[in-house]
């Protein structure tokens, strides 16, 4: 239905090199999400893949077929936007079958697809409506519900949920991902939201200043990251780096979760002060300055009550440290 595969992908804004040499397999049916900071190409990565930005150099395979050339609305791909792009003017219905009826498909397939996207995505009651009656998650799934009718090969979607509050960003989120489970189809997602990509992908793909750093599952990044970019990057809050040296360790660089360090005020590895505690609820960060690793962040579940100026020790679980080369790569 709808595989990808990119090769050596490049592409340059005048002198500025903004993809420096992509390779990526996507199978027929897998949710694969690009993450990294901003400026990292992954938006402009995407835009190669739909045809909106030319490569300067690379392949884009589409179900083996060579779609470099071709033009976005020749590729078989849907893309849904950040912004939602739907004609005010038009009710939902409109919005849905537009593409349709421009490539002059019969009004009953065009019917039939809008009823079944409409379904899937609970926009029966609204379909009579314009944008301007909806909410911002309503207009968000009449996107995605335009992308649905067009039964394409890729969804392609460009942070699809940052223009939502964080109510709505949850529960789009599920809708995405029951989707993907209903359509079995080849999704493509970029976010720069990291909780986003570990609970939406099968895969996700870590980029950073044009380049690849690492590609796997979730759960993989987390317990096994590539290097140190990949560690800091997957997780929160994010992960402790202590200078070798400071622990005797010939390591450039040891990294620990927040979720792998314990305490005690009755001692332990690492003699502290609390800084700062940040009450969630569920869980409590302790910000704890240490003799030994200097300021480290710890991620207790629960409530604990941390008062500044306390004093705490840290114990770091041996089992789950990482430690990393002068390069950053990590050292097994």
């Amino acid at each position: 239905m709808g595989s990808l595969k990119l090769e050596n992908i490049k592409k340059s804004f005048g002198k500025v090199d903004v993809l420096k040499g992509i390779d990526l397999d996507v199978k027929d049916g897998e949710f694969v999400v690009f993450v990294g900071p901003s400026g990292c190409g992954k938006s402009t990565l995407l835009r190669v893949i739909a045809g909106l930005e030319d490569a300067t150099s690379g392949s884009v395979k589409i179900d083996g077929r060579e779609v470099s050339a071709v033009p976005p609305a020749n590729r078989g791909i849907a893309m849904v936007f950040q912004t939602y792009a739907l004609y005010p003017h038009l009710s939902v219905r409109n919005n849905m079958g537009l593409g349709l009826k421009q490539a002059g498909a019969p009004a009953d397939l065009i019917g039939k697809r809008i009823a079944a996207a409409s379904s899937m995505l609970s926009l029966d009651p609204y379909l009579e409506r314009r944008p301007a009656e909806l909410s911002g998650g309503q207009r968000q799934r009449v996107a995605i519900g335009r992308a649905i009718v067009r039964e394409p090969k890729l969804f392609l979607f460009d942070e699809p949920l940052s223009n939502l509050d964080a109510a709505l960003r949850v529960n789009t989120r599920l809708e995405i991902a029951k989707l993907h489970r209903e359509l079995k189809a080849t999704m493509i997602y970029v976010t720069h939201d990291q909780v986003e990509a570990m609970t939406l992908a099968d895969k996700i793909v870590v980029l950073n200043a044009g380049r690849i750093e690492q590609v796997g599952a979730p759960m993989q990044l987390y317990n096994s990251p590539a290097n140190e970019f990949v560690a800091g990057f997957i997780g929160s809050p994010k992960m402790n780096f202590i200078e070798g040296a400071r622990l005797g360790d010939s390591a450039r660089t040891v990294g620990v979760r927040p979720e792998h360090i314990s305490v005690s005020d009755q001692g332990g590895a690492w003699k502290g002060t609390v800084v700062h505690a940040e009450h969630l609820g569920a869980d409590t960060n302790v910000y704890l300055e240490t003799e030994q690793a200097g300021l480290i962040t710890i991620r207790l579940f629960g409530e604990y009550r941390a008062e500044p100026g306390a004093t705490l020790y840290a114990t770091p679980d041996a089992g789950r440290t990482y430690r990393f080369d002068e390069r950053g790569m990590a050292v097994r």
